[in-house]
């Protein structure tokens, strides 16, 4: 079965269909794919967050392939142009060259345990799955 995908909001129901289709659980794909459940789970949830390598590791797992086609457009209508007049080049912001923190009196400089940053700056860091 063949479906046409024109929105992000559509990848959910479809890639949850192609599962139960193929009789796999959640559990049973993350397995496979060599991740909890859990995250296979917020993959299904929002699979637009997700990068298109992942999408195509579990659209192989569930032999589904992805294929693109030009939609026809109504008879004697001109193809929609993209109106760029509006767009604007995103030039990202240089950064500052990060310096040493200078020497104490006694010639060694501080820890990073002793550098004071802003309460904001502290997190903590989530475990993060390779696949």
């Amino acid at each position: 079965m063949d479906y046409a995908i024109k929105t992000l909001g559509q990848l959910r129901p479809i890639l949850l269909g192609f599962r139960k289709s193929a009789g796999l659980t959640q559990a049973a794909v993350a397995e496979l794919l060599g991740i909890t459940q859990q995250s296979y789970a917020q993959l299904e949830a929002n699979p637009a967050s997700a990068s298109v390598e992942r999408l195509f590791k579990v659209m192989r797992l569930l032999n589904v392939e992805l294929r693109m086609s030009q939609a026809s457009s109504a008879p004697g209508s001109e193809p929609a142009q993209a109106d760029t007049s509006k767009l604007q080049r995103h030039v990202p912001a240089t950064k500052k060259a990060k310096t040493p923190p200078a020497a104490d009196h006694t010639g060694r400089t501080p820890k990073a345990s002793n550098l004071k940053q802003p309460l904001g700056a502290i997190t903590a860091k989530k475990k993060r799955e390779n696949w």
